[in-house]
């Protein structure tokens, strides 16, 4: 598929084991097109997980040519989903969120408008922690708290500036998505705290845009097993970096 303009947009989705929530996220997601027109196409990139998600999204997609269901050949986690849709986007303009949509698809419009108005920004990420960010639904309290651990370690082991690198929705320009995304190489939940600093180590300006946050409690994140895992991969990630 040939590159598309720079204002075009490419949308992707991880899902593993979502047969239940990736109907409904591709059904807002086509219907999206309608005030989006510059909407180029939506990658639901699954990796295996014994159920029927690429079944469901293909369904629920009802042939259009917007939507692209991926397989991934093996289970290896979301950031090696996110890595997948990323490589394969055509669209200037590259988003990646969660099959929840726990932010709103209100929210796509104002950050392509972000991304339209400073062209020296190369990506606009959610904080969910900005002053003006609006959480309808809280995350459970054990959930929220082992986030702002995560996020206290990410900064306080010089990985990142910013408050909150996990929320689930953000946007690049696709020449510095593909630069950053073919030197990731974390599989786990922590990739995002990777791929912000390769764009800081780049000199890129991402910039944190307020959001609206409705959790959903159907989460595939674990706090203890997945906490100490992302944990783990942040000194991973630390000893990358510091590679010559």
């Amino acid at each position: 598929m040939a590159e598309s303009g720079p204002n075009d947009v490419s949308i992707v989705v991880p899902a593993w084991r979502e047969e239940r929530r990736i109907g409904r996220a591709v059904r807002e997601l086509r219907a999206l097109a309608a005030t989006l027109p510059g909407l180029r196409e939506i990658i639901v990139v699954v990796e295996p997980g014994g159920d029927g998600t690429a079944q469901a999204a293909r369904e629920a997609a009802e042939g259009d040519p917007l939507v692209r269901v991926v397989e991934n050949s093996e289970h290896r986690g979301k950031g090696s989903a996110v890595r997948t849709g990323m490589r394969l986007a055509a669209g200037g303009i590259v988003f990646f969120m969660d099959t929840d949509l726990s932010v709103p698809l209100a929210h796509v419009v104002p950050f392509v408008g972000h991304l339209v108005a400073h062209p020296e920004t190369a990506a606009v990420i959610g904080n969910r922690r900005h002053p003006e960010s609006v959480l309808t639904k809280r995350q459970h309290f054990l959930r929220e708290r082992a986030g702002r651990f995560f996020n206290q370690a990410v900064r306080g082991l010089g990985l990142s500036v910013s408050k909150d690198t996990q929320c689930g929705f953000k946007a690049f320009r696709l020449a510095p998505a593909r630069e950053i995304f073919s030197r990731a190489r974390i599989d786990g939940f922590a990739f995002d705290a990777e791929i912000l600093l390769l764009a800081r180590q780049r000199g890129l300006r991402v910039d944190e845009l307020p959001v609206e946050w409705v959790n959903d409690e159907e989460t595939k994140f674990r706090p203890l097993v997945d906490g100490w895992r992302s944990f783990r991969d942040l000194l991973k990630i630390r000893r990358l970096v510091r590679r010559p």
